[in-house]
């Protein structure tokens, strides 16, 4: 396959596309609450990644044409390649993303080009079609490329950003990036949600977009927490022995975590100050953190293995199996009874009105 296909929009597909390239640590999530609050809950956003439906419409907002040092943005060379066009654009623009080897290559390489000429750097990199085009949906057969009509639901991803004190909007197919005022690392997310809720309500007759966020991986972070978690909570088991000798049971735990509010952090209180009662206290809600930390690791990796077998689906061809089955169908003479049901069937169902 000499050009890139179109692939889903989907977080476990993004993940694992950004997997292949060779970059740990984050992971895609998708976004159904334009509210920060929601946001902030995922911890570290690194940008997001904006789904639309595409029209030929005029866009007056000016374009930055001396670009910052540190900006990458490329500019869309070739048809389909959007997707891996807006990761790019947030993966190549966080400093405080281990891209690996081989995009770190790749960044460096690039670093003086021209947007066109990043374009077309990312077109003919081997490693990032490859890792696109392994979400090709097998088709029965292969037909030209071509132009996309009027007719057609064309969508494009464009990305959002915050770097050098900025935030911007990073669209392959303009000329160069949007920057959309002063932002910090820190309030960023407050500066771009109410342009993207602006935007939404622009369109407000179509259910056409999709909003997914690079973040840092979650497993990741939960067991930072639940390692810090284990260690104050060793602390405290340690001084309640050298005082008292005796630990509660689990059921004495619980009942304390439920019966008296969460004492102060650990660096707020020395540990030497608090009571034995103070330490039994906190040993109770830090044995409930840990259990709950433990749970949120459970579901998190039961998650990325979902995503995995979902994408070795996708992935897989399904079209030979099928084919033979049809196949053999139709030489028992059971395929036009089939086909023949299903007509019925369909004549018999309700017809449902688009809204």
């Amino acid at each position: 396959m000499s050009g890139w296909c179109t692939i889903e929009s989907d977080p476990g597909v993004f993940t694992e596309l950004i997997s292949e390239f060779g970059v740990g640590g984050v992971q895609v999530e998708e976004l159904y609450s334009l509210d920060v609050d929601s946001m902030c809950a995922l911890g570290s956003v690194h940008g997001l990644i904006f789904l639309f439906r595409w029209r030929q419409e005029r866009d007056d907002r000016p374009v930055v044409a001396e670009l910052e040092e540190s900006l990458f943005f490329a500019q869309q060379m070739i048809t389909n390649a959007c997707a891996t066009q807006a990761i790019l654009a947030i993966l190549l623009n966080r400093p405080n993303i281990e891209l690996g080897e081989e995009l770190s290559a790749f960044k460096a390489f690039t670093k003086d080009f021209s947007p066109e000429l990043k374009g077309l750097a990312i077109a003919n990199s081997e490693l990032l079609r490859k890792a696109h085009n392994s979400f090709a949906r097998a088709e029965l057969s292969v037909g030209e490329d071509r132009q996309a009509t009027r007719d057609d639901d064309v969508y494009h991803f464009i990305s959002y950003v915050p770097l050098c004190g900025k935030l911007w909007e990073l669209d392959g197919l303009k000329s160069g990036p949007i920057c959309l005022g002063e932002a910090s690392d820190a309030n960023w997310l407050q500066v771009v949600l109410p342009i993207i809720k602006k935007r939404v309500q622009a369109s407000s007759k179509e259910i056409t977009f999709n909003l997914m966020g690079i973040i840092a991986d979650r497993r990741i972070a939960l067991l930072e927490q639940q390692t810090a978690v284990e260690k104050e909570r060793n602390m405290t088991v340690g001084k309640i022995q050298a005082r008292s000798g005796k630990l509660p049971t689990p059921a004495e735990l619980e009942k304390l975590a439920a019966d008296s509010p969460p004492p102060p952090p650990m660096g707020e209180v020395a540990v030497d100050e608090r009571t034995v009662d103070e330490l039994l206290v906190a040993l109770a809600h830090l044995t409930e953190r840990s259990a709950s930390l433990s749970r949120d690791i459970e579901l998190a990796s039961r998650r990325t293995e979902q995503w995995k077998v979902e994408n070795r689906r996708r992935k897989h061809n399904y079209i030979p199996f099928i084919s033979n089955v049809l196949k053999l169908l139709a030489e028992r003479g059971e395929l036009l009874p089939l086909i023949d049901a299903a007509k019925a069937r369909n004549v018999k169902r309700p017809m449902l009105r688009k809204a």
